[in-house]
């Protein structure tokens, strides 16, 4: 059966039919959809795991345990769980494991541009790369039969672009798995000094005979036509390079990009008069190239950053420059803003108004450094806000303490959070850390998380209690407070700020985009009340528009008197609430002080 699939849904098809039995990830643009997936189907046990570090280790249990297991994540969330990969490489496996990352050139949706590669170079793992849906599919089943021939994690790496483009599949049906039988092996599975050194004799035996598979496998393949140039690529530059040079060019593409043949590299390399390596990001296949010997054009021609593109690739090799247009057509900037009604907008006004530092984190309240809040002093990963303050409150001072605050989300506290607020305790920190609970992972799609109280298939579980784990981990002033209510939020913070401890704020609030968020009748603009004081449109609703007021002669006559107001007014202009938008939440009200907004 063909099917148009999105690049992620053909990755977990590949890993149904290949009969895979656990899998378990934890969200991340462009890898979460993978999951979602897979989620759909009855006979996979699935699940969002409380993060990613996690999530390897419930797929390496049940690979130890016999199963076929799969992970997914972003490229930042490898980070979070390279620790398990570098010593499951050692170990090996027993059914068949796959891990996918998808890298985001370009950084559509994320903190770096991380290439990935380089983590299976580290780790001694096999890397493949597909270049569409099709080959999303036929490389996971591929993964596994190479997985479970060599006994090692595999990994598939995306991009963006393959990620989230669609292209036309021939699906399969399910090959099911019989369970392997488990044995207990302390030689293989328990990475003591000794044992260790051993595996890692191991290791080095089977990337030679992987690099040795690599040499004939089929997803490395060379594609001749005029030999004036040649392609070694992979991936999504492999679709661009191809439109851009048609038959002008012949190619190596490389489906497995580690380990990397030398003799197939070298073939192809001696049948071209000029070899350009094209590849977003690092100079990952460059550098072997050269490395073996391999005289090549590269990051001479092309950038470290950024997507690449068939015009790129045709301007760099070819010589020819996009034609120019006679008309160019200006598209205005459109950056992502929070939603109309999104309750961390609140919070942002209020740290905005008390001029604190804030140690931000990962998710939507990431836009809280945006105009016109611009309420943020830094952001870098996952669960770090809470041991960034702590820290520099250490270099500081106390004094520093009374006017900054940590910001952490929901999902983000329990990915990482955790232990953060358990150092700030136990290292006697005077932080105030402000949770920002929106009973959701909203940034990428809104999954369920421990405390949201339902799994990835929406069954009801256990919901841990936020407030109860930071009581448990020590900190004595725990408060919960909806982020609307400013006066009470405002108070409370100005108290926190002040005390010698480590304190909680929960500001709690569904996210509006939530099904089963009640929304409250649309606000609107009393134009006769407005002052055009702008306090409304800084709270940076896109509910909220700012016009100026025109007076009109017939008025003049009729109302000599307000001709002054008038003209204010049409000099500072007037506010107006787009209802279809509103959600009701009521912030620009508490902020109006002339109450010229209402339901």
């Amino acid at each position: 059966m063909k099917r148009l699939l999105l690049g992620n849904e053909a990755i977990g098809r590949g890993a149904y039919e290949s009969g895979v039995q656990v899998v378990a990830s934890y969200p991340g643009t462009p890898s979460t959809e993978i999951t979602e997936y897979i989620a759909q189907y009855d006979n996979v046990y699935s699940e969002w795991s409380v993060n990613e570090k996690v999530a390897a280790e419930v797929a390496y249990g049940a690979s130890i345990a016999g199963a076929r297991s799969f992970c997914a994540q972003k490229h930042v969330g490898l980070n979070v769980c390279a620790d398990l990969f570098f010593t499951a490489s050692y170990t090996g496996i027993n059914g068949g494991m796959v891990i996918a990352v998808a890298d985001d050139p370009g950084i559509h949706s994320s903190q770096n541009e991380q290439d990935s590669r380089h983590y299976a170079l580290a780790a001694k793992l096999p890397m493949l790369e597909p270049s569409d849906s099709t080959e999303c599919l036929q490389y996971v089943k591929l993964a596994y039969e190479l997985s479970e021939t060599f006994d090692t994690p595999i990994f598939i790496r995306l991009t963006t672009a393959i990620a989230h483009s669609r292209s036309v599949v021939d699906m399969g049906e399910r090959k099911e798995q019989i369970l392997k039988s488990y044995e207990k092996n302390t030689e293989k599975y328990v990475m003591l000094p000794r044992q260790a050194q051993m595996r890692h004799e191991f290791v080095e035996h089977r990337t030679e005979m992987i690099r040795q598979y690599a040499e004939e496998a089929t997803v490395n393949k060379i594609e001749w036509n005029e030999r004036k140039v040649g392609v070694v690529t992979s991936g999504a530059v492999y679709q661009y390079a191809k439109e851009a040079l048609g038959t002008q060019a012949s190619y190596l593409k490389l489906g497995m990009v580690w380990p990397l043949p030398e003799q197939k590299l070298r073939e192809f390399a001696d049948g071209v008069e000029c070899l350009y390596i094209l590849e977003e990001l690092d100079d990952f296949i460059e550098s072997h190239c050269k490395k073996i010997g391999i005289a090549c054009t590269g990051k001479e021609l092309f950038s470290y950053t950024g997507e690449y593109s068939t015009a790129l690739i045709r301007e760099k090799i070819l010589g020819i420059k996009p034609l120019a247009t006679q008309s160019v057509c200006l598209i205005p900037a459109r950056p992502p803003v929070m939603c109309a009604g999104c309750p961390h907008r609140a919070v942002f006004h209020v740290l905005k108004k008390l001029q604190v530092t804030v140690s931000g984190d990962i998710g939507c309240y990431s836009l809280g450094a945006s105009e016109p809040l611009s309420a943020m002093d830094m952001n870098v990963c996952m669960g770090a806000s809470i041991g960034m303050l702590h820290g520099m409150e250490k270099a500081r001072g106390k004094e520093f303490a009374k006017k900054s605050v940590a910001i952490i989300g929901d999902s983000t506290f329990l990915h990482s959070g955790m232990t953060a607020v358990l150092d700030a305790v136990y290292n006697k920190s005077t932080s105030t850390i402000l949770i920002l609970d929106n009973t959701t992972t909203a940034m990428t799609g809104h999954q369920n998380h421990p405390a949201t109280g339902k799994t990835i298939y929406n069954e009801p579980t256990e919901a841990v209690d936020i407030a109860a784990i930071c009581k448990a981990l020590g900190v004595k002033r725990v408060f919960q407070i909806d982020p609307i209510n400013q006066d009470e939020f405002e108070k409370q913070l100005k108290i926190e700020l002040d005390m010698p401890e480590p304190s909680v704020i929960i500001l709690k609030r569904p996210c509006v985009l939530l099904p089963d968020t009640v929304k409250n009748i649309p606000l609107q603009i009393d134009p006769k009340k407005c002052h055009g004081c702008k306090n409304c449109v800084k709270t940076g609703c896109p509910a909220i528009s700012f016009k100026k007021k025109k007076i009109s002669i017939k008025h003049i006559k009729e109302h000599p008197f307000s001709v002054i107001k008038n003209l204010c007014q049409y000099i500072l202009g007037g506010a107006e609430i787009n209802r279809s938008m509103c959600s009701g939440c009521g912030l620009c009200k508490t902020v109006c002080r002339f109450h010229a907004i209402d339901r």
